[in-house]
């Protein structure tokens, strides 16, 4: 798919990279915003990766003033924004972090984890089995401070959200919708499945960075019993 700009309202732009979540599409986000930072000019305000675009906020006032006669400010950040895709711009090498979370499933920790066995003709064990059986990439970090979306789910337990949103998910739970997992790092209404839960706390605010998770760091699920959960927790 070619890259594709789409405007946001009157001071914002959406590069679209593709229109699926995938770890290239991610890996060409993550280079168009090295190369997007180390060509910062004035008039650009901010830049917000999401699963498969970036969007740019801009001044229009400042892009107004940019030497382009006869185009609009959209029309002009576009254009800048475009030459940079062309742009031969060497990524550092990262080294990427492979981060382990213990997972109490089940019961009191992971309320819907039956639900979505009994959706998709599985066992409970099952379900813990597939989840916890692979690697998860951290795409980005949203929604809540220090909430990471983990793309690339198994097909055989996605699960659509729930029809009815929780007022209230506690911090650390697991959870599922559609093709996506991710860990709820504060006390939050949300519509995700979920199943389980860590004691691991993932947003701590006086701590420098807060969020115990970035992106590009890899994710695995590791199941743990109740018991072990408490120990974690600190409440044995």
């Amino acid at each position: 798919m070619a890259v594709q700009f789409k405007p946001l309202g009157d001071q914002a732009v959406l590069v679209y990279f593709g229109n699926i979540i995938s770890e290239e599409v991610h890996n060409s986000i993550k280079k168009f915003m090295y190369t997007l930072e180390k060509n910062w000019v004035d008039g650009l305000v901010e830049m917000v990766p999401g699963y498969t675009n970036v969007c740019v906020y801009y001044d229009v006032m400042k892009v107004a003033g940019w030497e382009m006669e006869g185009h609009s400010p959209y029309e002009k950040i576009v254009c800048y924004l475009r030459a940079l895709l062309h742009e031969e711009t060497e990524m550092p090498v990262e080294n990427s972090r492979i981060i382990e979370i213990p997972v109490c499933y089940g019961g009191i920790y992971g309320p819907d984890l039956e639900e979505i066995a009994r959706y998709h003709h599985l066992s409970e064990q099952q379900v813990i089995q597939i989840h916890s059986g692979k690697e998860y990439l951290v795409y980005m970090l949203g929604f809540a401070p220090g909430f990471a979306f983990l793309g690339g789910l198994d097909e055989r337990i996605a699960t659509p959200r729930k029809d009815t949103p929780r007022l209230k998910i506690p911090p650390g739970s697991v959870g599922i919708a559609g093709r996506q997992t991710g860990i709820y790092p504060l006390e939050t209404p949300g519509g995700w499945q979920i199943i389980g839960r860590t004691p691991l706390q993932l947003f701590l605010p006086d701590q420098n960075p807060p969020a115990l998770l970035r992106t590009g760091d890899r994710i695995r699920f590791v199941p743990i019993t109740e018991k072990e959960f408490r120990e974690l927790a600190g409440e044995a």
